[in-house]
């Protein structure tokens, strides 16, 4: 089921991207002059599909990886001569960059668009306030301390852990210093340290823990809240409502400490002492194995309770129509940004390629995303468009980017490149893909 699930989710997200990226070139090609013949979403043989008053065949196709529009096009076969000014290739070169560069706008407006919606629906963010700091790490030698609230990294104003770990994580593989802005008790201040050349691990990176910092959360008692059917909680005959007391005569103190030491004994019978109505009674518990980011891991099959965050820690955070116009736009700034020095720093050294991604981890996201609620997943959906936008507009044969050079020297040079310079051009363009693709599938399966 959760492989279903899992599927769903990236064909929904796809779906929706893939979408918006081609009515992009379609809306354009339209308005230029241009003959659409097909809107494929997806790729191979389609599942159904439709034609419009134009002629344009819309299609659904098997694959759901992408998709493409086609035009009508003199290098593709012979075009009748009443049809001829409705070709793709008859059109000027500032036409056809036009109608090249459409699609990854279209995806920048999207998330423009979603996180205008976010910011006028509002949403409620935990605050960034710090639970512990690790000792000898770079939060610490900036002097952050326990209950310190971030509000800016870098001069740039933060409101949710998401917002601070998109900002350290732009200053992965970098030296020199950094600023937070933090408040503590109602003091506000200043504090700076050296990055001395911080990275990322390569598989598993956690830019907040590996800064040293983790956040603050409520005290959360052992008590069970969800039992799986099947799982080995059940078996051991673990009940919802049971408190667990200590762990291999441990005693445990809340329920991240039991999440820990279960994750930690993977196939290990652990003697797990919980109490009952009012009494204490012992079980063996032994718990499964599974695959997590490249970790083998234990886990039971139980849950916690719905944790209740105080009202001191929540943050609200709503604007009105106008308002949201900039707030929007500054979000989707932040996501160009950190994807584009990402890009950067794996082609300087400074980040490690591993942490490149494919469809499967797209997938794992996407259904974690879809899973937790509205604002996750419409954040997903505005981030990745972010960075298929980008990807599109690289200069490489092949993507949309490497069109866009190519008319773009057609029309400094008033005529086009050879179809020989050309071909080059594709066959370097799709090796140069494929790599990535392949590389990034590689990584996909290593965190499995």
């Amino acid at each position: 089921m959760q492989i279903i699930q899992t599927v769903l989710a990236l064909a929904l997200t796809l779906g929706i991207l893939v979408t918006l990226h081609e009515y992009g070139h379609f809306w354009v090609a339209r308005r230029c002059g241009v003959k659409v013949l097909r809107f494929s979403v997806g790729f191979g043989k389609p599942l159904f599909s439709w034609h419009d008053r134009h002629g344009t065949e819309f299609a659904i196709a098997a694959i759901p990886l992408g998709g493409y529009v086609k035009m009508l096009d003199e290098r593709e076969g012979p075009v009748p001569e009443a049809l001829r000014d409705q070709a793709f290739t008859s059109k000027p070169p500032s036409r056809r960059i036009a109608i090249a560069a459409a699609g990854p706008l279209a995806n920048f407006l999207f998330a423009i668009f979603a996180y205008w919606v976010l910011s006028v629906v509002g949403v409620t963010h935990i605050a960034p306030i710090v639970g512990d700091v690790a000792s000898d790490s770079i939060a610490q030698k900036t002097g952050l301390q326990q209950g310190m609230e971030i509000h800016a990294v870098d001069g740039h104003r933060v409101s949710s852990w998401r917002d601070v770990n998109m900002r350290i994580l732009e200053r992965a593989g970098e030296q020199g210093r950094i600023t937070l802005d933090v408040s503590n008790a109602g003091a506000r201040g200043s504090l700076s340290g050296e990055l001395g050349g911080w990275n990322l691990s390569d598989d598993t990176p956690d830019p907040l823990g590996e800064f040293g910092i983790t956040p603050w959360r409520p005290d959360v008692p052992a008590v069970l809240g969800q039992i799986a059917e099947g799982g080995r909680a059940q078996a051991a005959g673990l009940e919802v409502g049971d408190r667990i007391v200590a762990v291999n005569d441990q005693p445990v103190s809340g329920w991240f400490e039991l999440v820990d030491r279960i994750r930690q004994a993977p196939g290990q019978t652990l003697s797990v002492t919980f109490e009952r109505s009012g009494s204490e009674q012992t079980v063996q518990l032994t718990p499964a194995e599974k695959q997590d980011n490249g970790q083998v891991i234990g886990f039971v099959g139980a849950g916690v309770k719905p944790v209740t965050w105080p009202d001191s820690v929540m943050r609200d955070v709503r604007y009105g129509p106008l308002a949201a116009i900039p707030v929007a736009l500054n979000e989707t700034w932040a996501d160009t940004r950190l994807t584009l020095v990402a890009i950067k720093k794996m082609v300087t050294g400074l980040l490690s390629p591993s942490n490149l991604s494919g469809p499967i981890t797209i997938a794992r996201v996407a259904e974690a995303s879809v899973s937790s609620g509205f604002e996750d997943f419409v954040r997903f959906l505005a981030y990745l468009s972010v960075s298929l936008g980008i990807l599109n507009l690289l200069p490489v044969p092949v993507l949309d980017g490497g069109h866009i050079v190519y008319y773009t020297i057609e029309a400094v040079r008033r005529k086009p490149l050879s179809e020989a310079a050309q071909a080059l051009g594709l066959r370097i363009g799709m090796a140069m893909i494929l790599t990535l693709m392949v590389f990034a599938l590689y990584n996909d399966l290593m965190r499995l």
